[in-house]
């Protein structure tokens, strides 16, 4: 039996699992039954296409604000907080402290998006 080992771990996007899965549809002509019940998820909450969620993704970035990483990023790509109790919410769950000033930064990027 093999032992499979972790290289790298990278935060993904549910847009991104979504291109990839549309990706593996094309090629494989149908889906397994965990692709296909995680198609149908994607279907019903990912709410922008890949391409559009990379572009928020950039932006997200270019604020450059302190201690926010890349999960935090996906994190905020895939619920799209409206407001700033929303994205205060959203990353409640993080050992993360970022100001009103910046807080509202990044929801007004996102409503840009929406």
């Amino acid at each position: 039996m093999t032992n499979p080992t972790i290289t790298s771990e990278k935060p993904v996007a549910m847009s991104e699992v979504k291109e990839e899965i549309t990706k593996i549809k094309k090629r494989d002509k149908e889906l397994n039954f965990r692709s296909s019940r995680t198609e149908e998820y994607l279907n019903i909450f990912v709410k922008l296409d890949h391409k559009k969620a990379g572009e928020l993704r950039a932006k997200l970035e270019k604020l450059g604000i302190p201690r926010m990483g890349e999960e935090h990023i996906v994190k905020i790509i895939d619920i799209l907080p409206k407001t700033v109790e929303e994205l205060k919410i959203v990353l409640q769950g993080y050992p993360l402290t970022i100001t009103k000033e910046n807080m509202k930064k990044v929801v007004d990027t996102v409503l840009e998006f929406v």
